[in-house]
C-alpha cells in the first residue's frame, strides 16, 4: 500500500512539473512578480498594476508590440525602491527595459542575461551595486547600455565587449569602478558614445580607442587616467565630443583634434600636458567649447585659434601661457565665456572686447596687465562676471559699469586703481560678489542701498574716508571688509568725531519711487528692444549653420550618416514604436520645412509621426548652458509627468551633446497673440481675428492660463514659475480651449544667472517690475504677466505699442481711462454680445494683477475665484 503511494505520489508531481513546463508564467504574472518586490513606491506609478486590468492598455509605463507581448517597460524617475525581479527573464519580446530615476538596489540579476531580445537597457541614476556583470556582454543584440550613477566597483570585464556589435552607446559612468579600460573596446565597431567619467580608473588610454572608426562621443573625465594620448586619439576623425578632463595625461594635448569637422566640445583640462598650443592651421566651425586650463601649457596664444569661428567658451586659464592677449582672438564674435585668468599674459587690456556684445564671462585674473580698465568693457551689457584682479592695473574704474545691469561679480582686488568708488555700483542690483580690496581707491563710500543680494564685499587696504553709510547690506560684512582705510569711521569700526564728513542724501540725489520705477520700465524696454535687435542679427547670421546641422542629420542606422549622438524618450504609448528607440536622428524630428515658429527658448517645427500623429518639436536655444544631460533629464522627466486640461502636454525629449530638443502636443489652431490681432488670418483685417474671439472666448481663455498657472503654482511640490508668460505663450486648439506652453523651461534659456534672469525681455510690457529693478523670482511674477494677458483679452491691445511721439504701456493705458472715468473707452468695441459689466470686472481683475507691490497682487488660485464670480451669464 506505501509503494502504491509513492507511485500515485510521484505520478502527480511529475505530471505537476509537466503542468509548470506546460504553463509558464503569463506576462501580467511576470510583471505583478516584479511589482512584489518593490518595497516603496512613493508617486503610485504601480497602481495600475493590477490582475483585474489590461497589461497593455492600463499597465502604467509598459507597452505592447501587435502581437500582444511586452517589448518595452518604462519606469523612469518614480523613485521605485526595491531589488529587480528577475522574473523579467520571462519577458521574450522585451527589447527596452529603463528604469533611470530610481532607488533599485542590490545586483542585476543574472537572469536578465536570458533576455537576448533585449535592445536597450537603462539602470541609470539607482542604487545599484556590486560589480558590472559578464553576461551583459553575450546579449547581441544590446544596442544602448547605460548604467550610469549607481554604485557599481570592480573593473570593466573586458567580457562587455566580446559580442558588442550592435553597440552604439555604452555609459558607466559615475561609479566606483577602478582598473583599466579593456582593449577589447576596440572589437566594439559600432559604437558611437562611450562615457566612462567619474570613476577611479587608471592606466592609459588604449590605441585601441580608434579602432572604433565611427564614434562621435568618448569621454573619460574625472578619473586617474595617465600616460600621453595625442597619438591615440588623432585616428578618430568622427569625434564630435572629446572630454579628457582631471586626469594625469601627459605629453602634448590633441590639439590636432581641432580640425575635425564635426567637433563640437573639447576639453583637456586638468592635466599635465606641457608644449605650446600650435597654429590652428583649420578648426571645425561647429567647436562650440575648448577648455585647456589646469595644464602647463606655455608659449602665446596663437592668434590663428580665431579660425575656430563658432566659439562660445575660451578656457585656458592656469597654465603658463604668456605674450599678450591676441586681437585676433577678440574676432570670436560668439563668444560667451573668456577665462584666461592665472598665466603669464601680460600687456594691457583690448579695447576690443567691447565688441563681444554677448559675452557673459571675462575672467583674466593673475597676470601682469598694465594700463587702464578700457570703458569699451561696458559695451558687454550682458556681463554676468567681470574679473581682472591680480594685475597692476591703473586709473579710475570705469563710471560706465551701469551699463552692465546683469553683473553678479565684480572683482578688481589687487591692482593700483585710484579716484573714486563709482556711485552707479548701487544700482547695479544684481551684484552678489564686490571686491576692490587692495587698490589706491579714495574718497567716501557711497550710497550702495539697492545692493540687496551681495554674499561677498571687501573695500579694504585702500585710502577711503569718510563715515561708512548705514546701510545693512554692506554692514553685515562686518569690520574686515573697511580695515586698512585710515580715514574710514562709524560702524563697524571706531566711532566717527565731529568733524568727520557724512555722506549727503540731500535732495538732488533723491529720486521719488515712482520716477525710479518709471526709469526702470523705460530701462526694460530699451533693454528688450536692444536684445530684440542683437538676437534677430545673430540669429540671421548664424541660421545657415543650424540649417546644415539638421539637414545633415540622418537616422543613425544610415551607413553615410553624419549624426548627433543622442538620446531620444518618448513618454507617450501613442506614439509609434520605431520612434521610441534611442538612435533615431534629428532627420527625423527636423525639417526646416516644418518651422512654424520660434522665440526667446527656441524654434519650433511641426513634425507627422507615422499614423498621422501630429507633435511639436522645440530646439532650444541654450547658448552651451545645459551642459549636464542628467539634469536636463530629470527636470523634462518631472515636467513630462505633469497634466492638466489648460497646459500643453510633453511627449519626450532628445538629448544630443549639441543639441536639446523638446517634445510636446501640436495644437492645432495658433497662439494667442496671432489670433488676437489677426496674424493667423493674413488675407483678412485685425477685426475679423477678433470676431473669431468672441466674448466667451476670451473669457475662457483667461480662466483657463489661470487655472493653469494656479496648478503650477498651488498643485506641484516645489512650485514652478513660469517666468515668461505672453499671449505667444498661449496656445488655442481646435474648439479655442487655452493651453499654457513652455511653462518650467526658463532655467534652459541662455543668459541665465544665479538669480534665474535670462533673455525673455523680449517680452516687454508682460515684465514684473520688481523683475526688472532687482531680479526677486516669485509667483507674484507670473500672476503680473497674466494681468497683462487679461488686459490685452478685453482691449486688444498689445502690452507696448509704439506711437510716432509716444511709448504706450497698456497697464498705465487703462488706469490712466479708468481714474479719469473713461473706463469704456478701453473696451475692445468690435466685440459682440457682451455685457459691459463683466468685461469691466475682469479688466479690473486686470489691473488687479498688474499692481506695481507684488503684496497687492492676488494669488493665481484668488484669480481663479474671481473670474469664477463673474462667470454668471457669460455661457449665454
Amino acid at each position: 500500500m506505501k509503494r502504491l503511494r509513492k507511485y500515485v505520489l510521484c505520478i502527480f508531481v511529475l505530471l505537476g512539473y509537466q503542468f509548470a513546463a506546460v504553463c509558464p508564467l503569463t506576462e501580467k504574472e511576470i510583471l505583478l512578480q516584479f511589482k512584489g518586490n518593490i518595497l516603496s513606491d512613493p508617486y503610485k506609478s504601480l497602481s495600475s498594476w493590477d490582475s483585474s486590468k489590461s497589461l497593455c492598455q492600463d499597465f502604467n509605463g509598459v507597452s505592447c508590440n501587435s502581437a500582444g507581448n511586452v517589448y518595452k517597460i518604462l519606469l523612469w524617475n518614480t523613485s521605485l525602491g526595491g531589488i529587480l525581479s528577475p522574473a523579467l527573464s520571462g519577458l521574450k519580446s522585451l527589447r527596452i527595459l529603463s528604469f533611470f530615476g530610481n532607488k533599485f538596489s542590490g545586483n542585476i540579476p543574472t537572469e536578465y542575461g536570458e533576455i537576448d531580445t533585449l535592445w536597450k537597457m537603462n539602470f541609470s541614476s539607482n542604487s545599484l551595486s556590486g560589480d558590472i556583470p559578464d553576461f551583459i556582454g553575450k546579449l547581441s543584440n544590446i544596442r544602448y547600455l547605460d548604467l550610469s550613477r549607481n554604485g557599481f566597483s570592480g573593473e570593466i570585464p573586458s567580457a562587455l565587449f566580446t559580442n558588442c556589435f550592435n553597440n552604439k552607446f555604452i555609459s558607466l559612468s559615475r561609479n566606483n569602478l577602478s582598473g583599466s579600460i579593456p582593449v577589447t573596446i576596440g572589437k566594439c565597431f559600432n559604437l558611437l558614445g562611450v562615457d566612462f567619467s567619474f570613476n577611479n580608473l587608471s592606466g592609459g588610454l588604449p590605441p585601441q580607442i580608434c579602432d572604433i572608426s565611427g564614434l562621435v562621443y568618448f569621454s573619460v573625465s574625472n578619473n586617474g587616467l595617465a600616460g600621453p594620448v595625442e597619438e591615440q586619439i588623432s585616428r578618430c576623425k568622427s569625434l564630435e565630443f572629446l572630454d579628457l578632463a582631471s586626469n594625469r595625461f601627459t605629453g602634448s594635448a590633441p590639439f590636432d583634434v581641432l580640425q575635425f569637422s564635426n567637433l563640437t566640445y573639447f576639453n583637456v583640462s586638468s592635466n599635465e600636458f606641457v608644449g605650446m598650443i600650435p597654429k590652428v592651421e583649420s578648426c571645425s566651425q561647429r567647436l562650440e567649447i575648448l577648455g585647456a586650463s589646469s595644464n602647463e601649457l606655455s608659449a602665446e596664444i596663437p592668434g590663428s585659434i580665431a579660425k575656430c569661428s563658432g566659439l562660445k567658451v575660451l578656457d585656458l586659464g592656469y597654465n603658463m601661457l604668456n605674450g599678450s592677449i591676441s586681437v585676433n582672438i577678440l574676432d570670436l564674435k560668439r563668444l560667451l565665456v573668456i577665462r584666461l585668468g592665472s598665466n603669464l599674459i601680460s600687456g594691457t587690456i583690448p579695447t576690443e572686447f567691447g565688441s563681444i556684445e554677448l559675452l557673459q564671462v571675462l575672467d583674466l585674473h593673475n597676470l601682469s596687465l598694465v594700463g587702464e580698465i578700457p570703458d569699451e568693457i561696458s559695451n558687454c551689457r550682458f556681463l554676468l562676471e567681470l574679473d581682472v584682479s591680480g594685475n597692476a592695473l591703473q586709473g579710475n574704474i570705469p563710471s560706465k559699469l551701469y551699463n552692465m545691469s546683469y553683473l553678479v561679480i565684480l572683482d578688481l582686488h589687487q591692482n593700483s586703481l585710484n579716484g573714486s568708488i563709482p556711485s552707479v555700483l548701487g544700482n547695479m542690483s544684481n551684484l552678489q560678489l564686490i571686491d576692490l580690496s587692495e587698490n589706491l581707491l579714495s574718497g567716501q563710500i557711497p550710497l550702495l542701498w539697492n545692493l540687496l543680494n551681495l554674499t561677498h564685499f571687501n573695500l579694504s587696504y585702500n585710502n577711503l574716508s569718510g563715515v561708512i553709510p548705514s546701510s545693512s547690506t554692506i554692514q553685515q560684512f562686518g569690520a574686515s571688509a573697511f580695515s586698512h582705510n585710515p580715514g574710514l569711521c562709524g560702524a563697524p569700526l571706531t566711532s566717527c568725531s565731529r568733524n568727520d564728513t557724512i555722506p549727503t542724501t540731500g535732495k538732488s540725489k533723491l529720486l521719488s519711487v515712482s520716477a525710479i520705477v518709471a526709469i526702470v520700465a523705460a530701462a526694460v524696454i530699451l533693454i528688450g528692444v536692444g536684445m530684440v535687435t542683437i538676437f534677430n542679427r545673430r540669429a540671421r547670421r548664424w541660421r545657415s549653420d543650424e540649417v546644415t546641422v539638421v539637414e545633415e542629420s540622418t537616422p543613425m542606422g544610415s551607413a553615410d550618416s553624419d549624426v548627433i549622438v543622442g538620446k531620444l524618450v518618448l513618454f507617450s504609448k501613442t506614439l509609434p514604436s520605431k520612434y521610441a528607440d534611442w538612435e533615431a536622428g534629428t532627420k527625423a524630428l527636423l525639417d526646416k520645412e516644418s518651422l512654424i515658429g520660434g522665440g526667446s527658448i527656441g524654434t519650433v517645427y511641426k513634425t507627422k509621426f507615422e499614423g498621422g500623429i501630429l507633435i511639436a518639436v522645440k530646439k532650444l536655444e541654450t547658448l552651451g548652458r545645459i551642459r549636464n544631460q542628467d539634469e536636463f533629464e530629470q527636470e523634462i522627466g518631472r515636467l513630462g509627468n505633469l497634466r492638466h486640461p489648460n497646459l500643453v502636454s510633453f511627449q519626450g525629449y532628445y538629448w544630443s551633446s549639441r543639441m536639446q530638443l523638446v517634445l510636446s502636443d501640436f495644437i492645432s489652431n495658433g497662439n494667442l497673440y496671432d489670433n488676437l490681432y489677426g496674424l493667423n488670418h493674413p488675407s483678412t483685417s485685425t477685426s475679423i481675428g477678433n470676431h473669431v474671439l468672441n466674448w466667451s472666448r476670451r473669457y475662457h481663455i483667461a480662466l483657463g492660463i489661470a487655472k493653469a498657472l494656479a496648478y503650477l503654482h498651488h498643485d506641484c511640490k516645489p512650485p514652478i514659475l513660469h517666468l515668461n508668460i505672453k499671449s505667444a505663450n498661449i496656445l488655442l486648439d481646435e474648439n479655442f480651449k487655452a493651453k499654457l506652453s513652455d511653462f518650467g523651461l526658463v532655467k534652459f534659456l541662455p543668459l541665465l544667472n544665479n538669480g534665474g534672469i535670462t533673455k525673455f525681455h523680449n517680452a516687454v510690457g508682460y515684465i514684473a517690475p520688481e523683475l526688472a529693478q532687482s531680479w526677486k523670482l516669485s509667483e507674484k511674477c507670473d500672476v503680473y504677466s497674466f494681468g497683462v494677458v487679461v488686459l490685452e483679452l478685453v482691449t486688444s491691445k498689445k502690452p507696448v505699442e509704439y506711437h510716432q511721439n509716444e511709448v504706450v504701456i497698456l497697464c498705465e493705458y487703462v488706469r490712466r481711462l479708468i481714474e479719469s472715468g473713461n473706463v469704456s473707452d478701453c473696451l475692445d468695441r468690435s466685440l459682440h454680445g457682451f455685457v459691459e459689466n463683466e468685461l469691466i470686472q475682469v479688466m479690473k481683475l486686470g489691473l488687479f494683477c498688474t499692481s506695481e507691490m507684488p503684496s497687492r497682487r492676488p494669488s493665481m488660485s484668488e484669480a481663479v475665484q474671481i473670474l469664477e464670480s463673474v462667470r454668471l451669464g457669460l455661457d449665454s
